[in-house]
């Protein structure tokens, strides 16, 4: 018996959806808050199998795991995640939408996907001034057609995310650069006060 193909909910994309996302990225101080609320969200509201946020580790040019909801460990421990493999080639040529996971060739690991229970897998790049951050991927638990509306609103959360990862790293430079100034500035002495002031 084949499985039904399902297609997005129009009511879950939407601009109230982006609006929620936004609200939760604009109180969120540091990256572990920022890809923890937003897998979270995204894996409840869209009623996913999970959501996953990695990140590339430019040294090793390897896809690291930022935060993950819905995913067991076996899961996310499978092994490493090449940016130059797999559906890791988002990061270079856009989103990928993956609709059956048994029989797409661009898996890196098509068996443990389905151990998993993962039917279909959509992933986005992060990228800011053309350089790729990293890649948010959404998993669903029955296969998922992914249309060009769902595509484009993980697109601009992606870009969202991205933004957002941009100025913590900026605003913790910033606050390490004026802790380091203050370190280095001889302490102001105080005038004494005379009997006349």
């Amino acid at each position: 018996m084949q499985k039904k193909v399902r297609h997005s909910h129009p009511a879950s994309f939407n601009y109230e959806t982006l609006a929620e996302i936004c609200d939760i990225l604009s109180t969120a101080g540091k990256l572990n808050q920022a890809a923890r609320a937003v897998v979270t969200y995204l894996t409840n509201h869209l009623n996913l199998k999970g959501a996953s946020l990695m990140l590339l580790n430019r040294r090793s040019k390897k896809l690291e795991i930022a935060s993950s909801q819905g995913l067991s460990e076996t899961y996310l421990n499978k092994g490493p995640i090449s940016s130059s493999r797999s559906i890791a080639a988002s990061l270079e040529d856009g989103p990928v939408a993956i609709s059956n996971v048994r029989d797409d060739p661009r898996l890196q690991y098509p068996d443990e996907a389905v151990s998993e229970g993962i039917e279909s897998i959509l992933s986005v790049p992060l990228v800011l001034r053309k350089k790729p951050l990293g890649v948010l991927r959404i998993y669903t638990s029955e296969p998922w057609e992914f249309t060009m509306e769902d595509i484009t609103f993980m697109q601009a959360v992606a870009l969202l995310l991205a933004l957002v990862l941009d100025n913590i790293r900026v605003s913790g430079a910033y606050k390490t650069s004026i802790e380091a100034l203050k370190e280095l500035r001889p302490p102001i002495r105080r005038a004494k006060r005379t009997l006349h002031e």
